[in-house]
């Protein structure tokens, strides 16, 4: 099975436990991996063949827009439903990163693996 990828999607969420964090949108970063067989889309060079990348990318922002959740493994939980359902995807692994939350670290997260991936 093949693998479509997103790297470092930007996205800006209320998300957050603090009250501090409920007041101002943060910037979240998303990895993504989805299995799809790349094939017949190759073969035919015909994108409604393909996973739409950019379809799915604006998909994710919109739903971001829209949630508030305190907790980025809520809002992990959230992106790979939606994803699974509406692109019909057999399996993703998701990573979220919410930079900042530590001050000594970089970044930190939360990684999700959903469905089953294809052979």
């Amino acid at each position: 099975m093949d693998t479509i990828f997103i790297r470092e999607l930007r996205l800006e969420t209320l998300i957050g436990v603090y009250p501090w964090e409920r007041q101002v949108r943060q910037t979240l970063f998303l990895d993504l991996d989805m299995a799809w067989d790349i094939g017949a889309a190759a073969a035919q060079d015909n994108l409604t063949l393909a996973l739409d990348y950019a379809a799915v990318a604006e998909g994710i922002a919109a739903l971001v827009q829209g949630l508030e959740f305190q907790l980025i493994e809520t809002l992990a939980e959230a992106i790979a439903s939606y994803i699974l359902q509406e692109f019909k995807v057999p399996w993703l692994r998701l990573a979220l990163h919410k930079p900042g939350a530590v001050l000594a670290a970089r970044t930190l997260g939360v990684e999700i693996q959903r469905g089953v991936r294809p052979v």
